[in-house]
């Protein structure tokens, strides 16, 4: 029954039997047979379909989450025999908002240092994509931020507080400056982050509470992009410290730390709940702890 879960979980996770197929790497026809035997098995109907996908039934709602629950344990009970036989090893999957990807580096390091046989995957991807990744079994563990908006039932360890630095050229006005308020950057050229990156409506509401409404020319989902458009001239941004220090390493651009009532918001590592965790992902949340510099 685990690869017909498997299968099921795909469909609610792609909401097209096409994509699922080719994600589990199958043909449709053999996922399709898939279903239909796990439906006859629990009967009861779990997908609405016709000519094509047409959600999940109620019963279907409910059997995810245990298809979820079934198959992680599964995914567990091999990790543990695993660590029995072999010690730490495997590859842990680890999605990473894109403004913590200096630390997601950091924590990797760490922790290879003390498990060499463990192989990591990490990706980039907006914090609500992070949360679904993890309800769909998809990555093991994210890097998020932990106190900005709802996350559901997950483990938690804190790693840093994210503080704003001011990205400008070396000819801008502030350049020289020790510091800057949100307040002052009414009427600036800005480059920000998309609106669906969790960095940028914490930015947003920052210039909220300061009444700046930021003119904003030019939205990417990308760090580096933001920082490549200051470094090519008249252009500003604001970027979390540690990832502003380090994309301009070697730039003619200043960092300038932003002043005002913002409150830090915590980031950390994201891992889905459960007692107890697989001994590698036990692993990294140790390693968490260790780097963590949130009191």
């Amino acid at each position: 029954m685990l690869d017909k879960l498997e299968m099921f979980i795909a469909v609610a996770r792609e909401g097209h039997f096409g994509r699922a197929a080719t994600s589990l790497g199958i043909t449709q026809p053999s996922l399709s047979n898939g279903i239909k035997q796990l439906e006859e098995q629990l009967g009861v109907q779990l997908i609405f379909r016709g000519s094509r996908y047409g959600g999940l039934t109620p019963e279907g709602q409910t059997a995810l989450v245990w298809a979820r629950r079934i198959v992680g344990d599964s995914r567990q009970l091999k990790e543990e025999m695993r660590f029995k036989r072999h010690g730490l090893s495997g590859r842990l999957r680890i999605a990473v908002i894109p403004t913590a990807l200096t630390w997601a580096a950091r924590l990797a390091a760490t922790f290879c240092e003390k498990n060499p046989n463990v192989r990591l995957t990490i990706l980039s991807r907006t914090s609500i994509e992070i949360l679904s990744m993890l309800d769909n079994l998809d990555i093991d563990a994210g890097i998020s931020y932990l106190d900005n908006e709802p996350m559901g039932r997950v483990s938690t360890e804190p790693l840093y507080e994210e503080r704003y630095l001011l990205v400008c050229g070396a000819e801008s006005p502030f350049a020289a400056r020790d510091a800057v308020g949100w307040d002052e950057l009414q009427g600036e050229r800005l480059c920000l982050l998309t609106p669906d990156m969790q960095n940028r409506r914490i930015i947003n509401r920052n210039f909220a509470d300061a009444n700046v409404t930021p003119e904003t020319w030019v939205e990417a989902n990308s760090t580096v992009v933001l920082m490549a458009m200051v470094a090519e001239g008249g252009w500003m941004t604001v970027l979390p410290e540690d990832s502003a220090r380090f994309l301009a390493s070697g730039k003619a651009v200043r960092t300038i730390p932003l002043q005002g009532d913002a409150v830090p918001h915590v980031v950390g590592l994201v891992a889905p709940w459960r007692e107890p965790h697989t001994p590698v992902l036990e692993a990294l949340l140790r390693a968490a702890r260790q780097l963590s510099t949130v009191d």
